[in-house]
């Protein structure tokens, strides 16, 4: 027995030299694969040993196994294959043992702050807290949002010795928040409490943060933690939290004290949006006899000015006045200025926005918005020249400008100039060959996390070169959302590639609709990422929700299938035709119902006077619609764009008028 163990044990040794040697035979194999040879003007292919893919695939399920020699013969032939660690992360992460520590903290020592390090480093962590080993969860803690894993740590360092004024100071920002947090906490909340770390400060800014976007239900806990004289004000607010109406019976606010008017000004501001009438003849009332701050009284005032012009209520004028020009931010100014362009008031226009501070009297918007209301008061000359410099922006109001104008629009591309060296210099790194093997096996949500962390490791400049070398290989939010984070926005085909081209071109084709808005809407939806998961639901590349995937498609649809592209295009071409029918051929209110649904873009039309398109746009209600559809006008123009002609997308805007 024993003779035959050694014999095994020789031959394992053997077979472990020759997949050594294979494995170094295949690392030149894959370095000429992976940087394919040529002149600085050819694409550069990332390519992936198939045979070795399959290899880590089989090993990936033996991983429980890591014993058994089908796995051990996997794991040796794969010693240069980039996906190599995450077999090792998965075998570590397998029936942990105190025993694993040393090769565990190699490991993460190796792969620190990589996507390989926080999923190992969580899990040993876990394991460390339930085996009651301190010292060692000090040792590799690191810090995290993870408040279970933060309590824990703050609890061992208590434990093994440190000093209660270093560590309980930390407590405070754990119990701090709207939400009830794991109840492992709760020993020390404890030792934070009775060391008086809780005072009633505390308290009123946990019932705040509660109130106040949080979770309303933990009020009553909270309360129960005030003195007694103070308690029924937290009860106040659980109840204008939960009835914004409450602050229009003034009998609940006995004292008129400062913390009653926080609470009335709390609610005031959440009644307006549901009953503005009601809010208004409250606030009247309350200003004789609440003491409420200036600070408050303004912040009531946005708020009313806000919500009653997305209303479309005929006081929002009124109250949008009340504010001074210095003191408004992006969102109230275009509420002020949308109201006098629904209007058409251009004197007023011009005098408003002359008021505004230099940085933004050079906005591209309200420079355009200038120069029409110039136009449109007969200052012809001034208003044409504002028009002229507009009109070589790369953006919506340098379209609108140029077509304003009848002049041709103005891409200024400029790509990046970017050598073959470069490419391959840049592919170098583990995490830029990890991530594009994941993203070949379609594991997306791996290979940004690689991806993410590859590009935290290069300048500027090689940024620049990994975005070049994503869009030659396909994978194109990589390029998009990289050069974006790096800044350079000239790169126009980097920018707007026309990804998906034949399945694109054929379903708008077969729905009559035009290529080019199909791919402005996919680009706006989810720059080309077929996996695109939306916090609503929508799912894949054109980012259906799956209950209007199932009207078009007349039967059950799955997660998989609108993650399939041809399936996903299919069906948002579809529903393109379909708004497009609804809203008689009108692009722009068919765009704005991809975006808001056509039940809100046909409330936006009720009771409204016929206004020009480029006036329309800016009065839409829904910030995120504004810019959505002036995002896609734009892109559709780039994406159809002829040299030297005037913009047929923005000519059709220019002359249309959108209402009854």
């Amino acid at each position: 027995m024993q003779v035959n163990r050694r014999l095994r044990g020789f031959a394992d040794k053997l077979l472990y030299c020759w997949h050594k040697v294979k494995a170094i035979l295949l690392l030149s194999a894959l370095s000429l694969a992976f940087f394919k040879p040529g002149f600085a003007s050819q694409p550069l292919a990332v390519t992936t040993d198939k045979n070795q893919q399959q290899l880590f695939l089989k090993a990936e399920r033996l991983t429980s196994q890591s014993q058994s020699r089908q796995y051990i013969d996997y794991y040796n032939q794969l010693h240069y294959y980039p996906l190599q660690p995450y077999l090792d992360q998965r075998r570590l992460m397998d029936k942990m043992k105190l025993s694993d520590a040393t090769e565990i903290k190699a490991f993460l020592t190796k792969y620190e702050d990589s996507p390989l390090d926080w999923p190992l480093r969580k899990a040993w962590l876990k394991f460390l807290a339930k085996k009651n080993q301190p010292l060692l969860f000090m040792q590799f803690f690191k810090p995290t949002s993870n408040v279970l894993l933060t309590c824990q740590h703050l609890k061992y360092a208590l434990k093994t010795g440190s000093k209660e004024a270093d560590i309980l100071p930390q407590v405070t920002p754990l119990w701090l928040v709207g939400k009830s947090q794991d109840k492992a906490c709760d020993p020390l909340f404890e030792r934070w409490q009775k060391s008086g770390y809780r005072t009633d400060d505390v308290v009123w800014q946990r019932v705040e943060l509660a109130a106040d976007g949080g979770k309303h239900t933990l009020i009553p806990y909270l309360t129960k933690l005030l003195p007694k004289e103070q308690q029924y004000l937290a009860s106040l607010w659980h109840k204008v939290r939960r009835d914004p109406a409450i602050v229009s019976r003034l009998k609940y606010f006995p004292n008129k004290s400062a913390k009653e008017a926080q609470i009335f000004t709390y609610g005031i501001k959440r009644l307006v949006w549901r009953d503005p009438n009601r809010a208004i003849k409250t606030y009247k009332k309350a200003l004789k006899v609440f003491p409420l701050t200036d600070e408050q009284n303004q912040q009531i005032t946005e708020k009313f000015a806000l919500a009653l012009a997305n209303k479309n209520h005929k006081a929002a004028r009124t109250w949008l006045d009340k504010l001074q020009p210095a003191q408004l931010n992006e969102n109230m100014l275009q509420w002020r200025i949308t109201e006098l362009l629904k209007e058409q008031d251009w004197h007023r226009v011009i005098k408003e926005l002359k008021q505004l501070p230099e940085s933004q009297q050079q906005d591209l918007q309200w420079q355009y918005w200038y120069a029409r209301a110039l136009i449109a008061t007969d200052q012809l000359s001034q208003g044409k020249q504002i028009m002229d410099n507009l009109a070589d922006k790369r953006h919506y109001y340098g379209f609108l400008a140029a077509s304003y104008l009848q002049a041709p629009v103005s891409l200024q591309h400029k790509p990046v100039n970017i050598t073959l060296a470069e490419k391959q210099q840049v592919l170098a790194h583990p995490s830029a060959k990890r991530a594009f093997e994941l993203f070949y096996l379609k594991r997306f949500t791996q290979a940004r996390r690689e991806w993410n962390f590859w590009l935290s490791k290069l300048s500027n400049k090689e940024k620049l070169v990994a975005a070049k070398v994503a869009n030659e290989n396909n994978w194109f939010d990589r390029a998009i959302f990289t050069l974006s984070q790096v800044g350079y926005l000239d790169d126009v085909e980097l920018r707007f590639p026309k990804a998906f081209d034949k399945k694109i071109n054929h379903h708008a084709n077969n729905q009559q609709i035009n290529p080019a808005w199909a791919f402005a809407i996919t680009r706006r939806e989810s720059s080309f990422m077929t996996d695109a998961y939306s916090s609503a639901g929508a799912r894949g590349l054109m980012q259906l929700m799956p209950n209007t995937a199932k009207n078009l498609k007349r039967g059950k649809v799955n997660k998989k299938y609108l993650l399939n592209a041809e399936n996903n295009i299919q069906l948002g071409t579809k529903y393109l035709r379909q708004l497009l029918d609804k809203n008689e051929g009108n692009q722009v209110l068919a765009t704005a119902a991809y975006n808001a649904g056509p039940y809100r873009v046909k409330r936006w039309l009720k009771n409204v006077k016929a206004l020009p398109a480029d006036i329309w746009i800016e009065t839409i209600p829904f910030k995120e619609t504004r810019n959505y559809v002036k995002s896609v006008l734009a892109y559709q123009e780039i994406y159809q764009h002829k040299p030297g002609q005037v913009s047929s997308v923005f000519d059709t805007v220019i002359n249309m008028n959108i209402g009854d």
